[in-house]
């Protein structure tokens, strides 16, 4: 939000709403829990879980993200440079008491969510008024996995959350590896066309921009920033599906190509699915991966 203004538009004119921090944090954190999955792509399960008199800590929040990662959110109302430590404080115990958290997923969301928690990728999410270039670079050079969020507020009524750094942490590996995982996967069901079409959509999807990070999981393979915006699922004889955060009511639907799969069961998430054939249909699926990334 650094560079970012925003205006009020009316007929005489123009008046800008100028961006403020919360009056306290507490009120930060009471927004993002209301709005949690739609905010952050994140179930919410608890608010200042208490971690032991061991720890003697509160983690401010707990979730679930889209594909069963754990996640702890921390919240700060400007700067403090320890949020970052804190979460990863947190994260440690996290780690230690998996049993307690599939508990706690269990009760909240069910027996399937508790049985499907990715314990490969936990993630800790930092929201705060600012961030410290010795922080951005801290969450570059680490091997957890991280997102800084800054946050502003506008007027009365509105809520800006902006991406200053995220790292995969655990799940981040070079692009020579990704790719060969992607070619592994695709021979042993199919053949070259459908290694060479996977690692098409692999690189288009990766090279959308920074902080991409990619989860696997056994039934699809999600590309997100701080929520998901691609999933793809493993090469069918002769397509590739992909489904990607996008309003299909706001795309031209053609059929063989896109389909409105909104209501209707699939792996992954995203309400539109496209179906690739061709490197040449990655080519023409482009707009639409750059749309569902710039929404995530």
């Amino acid at each position: 939000m650094s560079g970012l203004k925003l205006f009020h538009t009316m007929k005489g004119g123009v008046a800008e709403v100028v961006p403020r921090l919360a009056d306290v944090e507490a009120d930060v954190q009471g927004l993002v829990e209301a709005h949690m999955e739609t905010l952050l792509g994140v179930r919410f399960l608890a608010s200042e879980y208490g971690t032991g008199p061991v720890h003697r800590g509160r983690i401010d929040s707990l979730g679930l993200d889209e594909n069963g990662s754990p996640v702890i959110v921390e919240y700060k109302r400007g700067v403090d440079s320890g949020v970052i430590n804190q979460g990863l404080f947190y994260l440690s115990w996290l780690m230690d008491h998996r049993a307690e958290f599939e508990y706690l997923v269990r009760d909240r969301l069910g027996a399937t969510a508790a049985s499907q928690v990715l314990w490969s990728g936990p993630r800790v999410i930092c929201i705060a008024g600012d961030f410290t270039r010795y922080d951005v670079h801290a969450v570059r050079e680490h091997r957890r996995s991280i997102d800084l969020v800054r946050y502003r507020l506008f007027g009365s009524d509105l809520l800006g959350l902006e991406i200053l750094a995220s790292a995969s942490g655990g799940m981040q590996v070079a692009r020579r590896a990704r790719r060969q995982a992607v070619a592994r996967a695709s021979s042993e069901a199919q053949g070259a066309s459908m290694v060479e079409l996977a690692n098409a959509v692999d690189e288009a999807l990766l090279g959308l921009g920074d902080g991409v990070n990619r989860v696997e999981r056994k039934q699809y393979w999600a590309y997100q920033r701080l929520r998901n915006f691609a999933c793809v699922c493993p090469p069918q004889r002769s397509k590739l599906l992909v489904y990607l955060k996008v309003d299909p009511t706001h795309v031209h639907l053609v059929p063989g190509f896109t389909r409105d799969v909104s209501g209707l069961g699939h792996h992954g998430s995203g309400d539109l699915e496209v179906q690739l054939r061709t490197p040449r249909d990655v080519e023409r699926a482009q707009h639409l991966f750059c749309a569902s990334y710039a929404a995530a």
